[in-house]
């Protein structure tokens, strides 16, 4: 087994590129700016450029790092939950779920703005949030539930929900462009309305999980030994699963859905500074934001000015080594 790098000198090389990967991401759009653009919008605060650089692209960015973070949080979270390094944020059916709620708003024609969201952000919140209360209340069994119960019931219910969404689109084809967001992911629309939806939850989920960190550590060991070493197992499971839950269903209520961040990331990380996950659960969210500033730029830049779904992205990047995985679990 090869020992971990310093954790250290894996945060100053996430910072380093978390800062190359915020300049790029500021230069480039479908307006043609430089360095020096840049430079003359911070000393003469240019309108322009500030509609630009501050009302476009910066939420943008911020929109991508947080939602990857989320993501990656989310799935970090799960991987100890299950005790399976294959789990990720939708394998409760988070996504699918988030995702039906979003074309269900567009199958109705609803465009109503509610506190500064669309409601398609409210109801892909919601029903991603209510699938879930419902799988985990159907996983449980006189008060008591088993992890492998929980785990087949959401992928049930999330094939449910994916072919309920796949019927509103038939019927719905003149939509079918807005509901390929939902369905592929993409940080076109971002804006700081979004960015404040998203930010409070995955700040107050972050100190959660951080809380509780010691708690997960336990939970990987057995239920039985958790129990014996003082851990309130099935209060600290409760918790754990509505932390990932809401991190997985606000991040696809503003961005659609984008898989596999939250199975290569954690994965990634354990890899290199271990398994505690006291250091886990931060440096995959900053691994995840970083990725996915870079995935959204890789989005917006092999077809410019066309601009490519980044579900596309994450998925060839995620896919093979998910195979990887399976392989290895083998």
């Amino acid at each position: 087994m090869k020992k971990p790098i310093q954790k250290s000198r894996l945060l100053w090389i996430l910072l380093v590129l978390l800062g190359a990967g915020l300049f790029i991401s500021f230069l480039h759009g479908p307006v043609k700016t430089s360095f020096t653009d840049l430079w003359n919008f911070l000393i003469h605060k240019d309108q322009t450029y500030a509609t630009i650089f501050i009302d476009l692209r910066l939420p943008r960015i911020v929109l991508a790092f947080l939602v990857g973070a989320s993501l990656s949080l989310s799935g970090a979270i799960l991987q100890g939950y299950f005790q399976n390094p294959m789990a990720g944020p939708f394998v409760v059916g988070v996504s699918s779920g988030a995702s039906f709620g979003a074309v269900l708003s567009i199958f109705l024609g609803w465009n109503i703005q509610f506190f500064g969201l669309s409601l398609q952000n409210v109801f892909a919140f919601a029903s991603g949030f209510a699938l879930v209360s419902f799988v985990y209340i159907l996983s449980q069994r006189k008060g008591v539930y088993k992890v492998e119960t929980l785990l087949l019931t959401g992928i049930a219910a999330g094939a449910l929900a994916s072919s309920l969404t796949s019927f509103l689109i038939f019927f719905k084809s003149e939509s079918f462009k807005q509901a390929v967001f939902w369905l592929l992911g993409s940080f076109a629309l971002s804006d700081w309305n979004q960015v404040n939806a998203v930010f409070p939850y995955f700040l107050l989920c972050f100190v959660g999980a951080e809380w509780l960190a010691k708690e997960m550590n336990l939970l990987v060991l057995g239920d039985e030994t958790a129990q014996s070493l003082g851990c309130p197992v099935n209060r600290v499971r409760k918790i754990f699963l509505a932390l990932a839950t809401l991190l997985a269903a606000a991040s696809v209520s503003v961005s659609g859905i984008i898989g596999f961040v939250g199975l290569i990331i954690p994965h990634w990380v354990r890899i290199l500074i271990g398994p505690d996950h006291r250091n886990l659960f931060i440096f995959s969210s900053l691994m995840g934001g970083t990725f996915l500033i870079y995935s959204d730029l890789l989005a917006r830049s092999l077809l410019f000015p066309t601009e490519l779904p980044i579900g596309i992205i994450t998925a060839v990047v995620g896919a093979p080594f998910f195979i990887y995985l399976l392989n290895q679990r083998r």
